[in-house]
């Protein structure tokens, strides 16, 4: 301990039995058990793999923009959530006022939950159905966060996007099949729920059946037919968790947007990237708080501590998704083209939807002087069946 006591180099070896000051005993205990930050940012380094380097010059928005920028950066995976589309007019989950679970009072639920169960569906579909006439995808047009993603696809530098929305809107807003892990799920594709039969059904298929107030049933063999999205009691899909395996060792940026990371495994996501490989958030509130037995896994995310022993740089930046998003385009110079690609792409899908309505009304007139004709053939034919009685 002569370090911490410089005074004891200079003193002779004499000896000396006077008992030691309770002070001392102290320090000494508190040295033993509380070793420096150095010492503990070392230990760390070795035994976790966290890289000594400073992956961030500041742990703020500019601090990431400024890794992406200086080229480093290559694989970013985007985690996303509810909180993405509630700009588009979509409610999230667990607003107290706004949010899904606190509007389904309607359909006389057991609970809220409950619309999205397994077992509740296969007994009472009706409550899950009318619902999905309120959210189906096509009536929503994709907001600047998921455009902001479909940018970086663009800049070459999206790994993926792992996504717990099953509004389909990052297909809209540009992303592909191969860009996109729906980790709950899809419209796109529907199947008989029968074990014994499981057959699919395409989205044409399931939106008629949607909008026509029909229960879809398996016209093979009666059952009921349902998306496929996930509900509580099954699993997720297969390649959410190969892609895990392979995505997430290589993702030098991790972005979270617009989840609560409360529900798993979707929220365990956040611990599989490196220990140095820094984390965003975007949401109106921080997420994945952390705890003493969860950090050295990486696990949590740690917004509070400066010395970031658990990860190196986790930076949240509390506010709406499109406006994170909004400000960190501009830091990266990308303002412009951002929004630039939001009006083009709102352009095209305004322009698609007068030209479905514009054909729809076509086909109704057609429908309807159809039924004109046939009502006066009808009249005629009754008409000329009286000439023909009279004569």
């Amino acid at each position: 301990f002569v370090s911490y006591f410089p005074e004891a180099s200079n003193r002779e070896e004499v000896e000396d039995n006077t008992p030691e000051p309770e002070s001392h005993i102290f320090i000494r205990i508190i040295i033993c058990l509380f070793p420096t930050v150095d010492f503990l940012r070392n230990l760390f380094s070795k035994t976790l793999g966290i890289s000594g380097e400073k992956v961030l010059d500041e742990l703020t928005l500019e601090g990431v923009a400024s890794y992406i920028q200086s080229g480093k950066c290559k694989n970013i995976i985007c985690m996303v959530g509810a909180g993405i589309s509630t700009s588009a007019g979509i409610p999230d989950f667990r607003s107290p006022d706004t949010g899904l679970y606190a509007n389904l009072q309607k359909y006389n639920l057991p609970y809220p939950e409950a619309i999205f169960q397994i077992d509740y569906f296969k007994k009472h579909p009706e409550p899950f159905f009318a619902l999905a006439r309120e959210l189906y995808p096509g009536q929503f047009k994709p907001t600047v966060c998921h455009y902001f993603i479909k940018l970086l696809k663009d800049k070459g530098l999206l790994k993926r996007c792992y996504s717990q929305n099953i509004d389909t809107l990052e297909r809209v807003a540009g992303l592909e099949g191969e860009d996109l892990i729906e980790a709950h799920g899809t419209f796109y594709t529907s199947h008989c729920v029968s074990f014994m039969c499981r057959k699919e059904y395409d989205l044409d298929w399931m939106k008629e059946k949607i909008f026509s107030d029909d229960i879809p049933k398996c016209d093979k063999c009666s059952s009921l037919v349902k998306p496929d999205i996930v509900f509580f009691g099954e699993n997720l899909p297969k390649r959410f968790f190969t892609s895990m395996a392979m995505d997430f060792p290589r993702c030098d940026l991790l972005i979270i947007m617009g989840t609560s990371l409360q529900v798993q495994p979707f929220a365990a996501l956040v611990g599989r990237v490196s220990n140095s490989c820094p984390r965003l958030l975007i949401n109106l509130e921080k997420a994945g708080g952390v705890s003493p037995l969860s950090c050295p896994s990486g696990f949590a995310l740690d917004f509070s501590s400066s010395i970031h022993l658990c990860i190196l740089a986790d930076v949240a930046h509390i506010s709406t998704c499109d406006d994170g998003c909004l400000a960190f385009a501009d830091l990266l110079g990308w303002k412009a083209e951002l929004e630039e690609m939001v009006k083009r792409e709102h352009e095209k899908i305004n322009s698609k939807a007068e030209e479905e309505q514009t054909a729809g009304k076509a086909e109704s007139g057609k429908a309807e002087s159809g039924k004109a004709e046939s009502g006066k053939a009808a009249e005629s034919g009754k008409a000329e069946s009286g000439k023909a009685e009279v004569e």
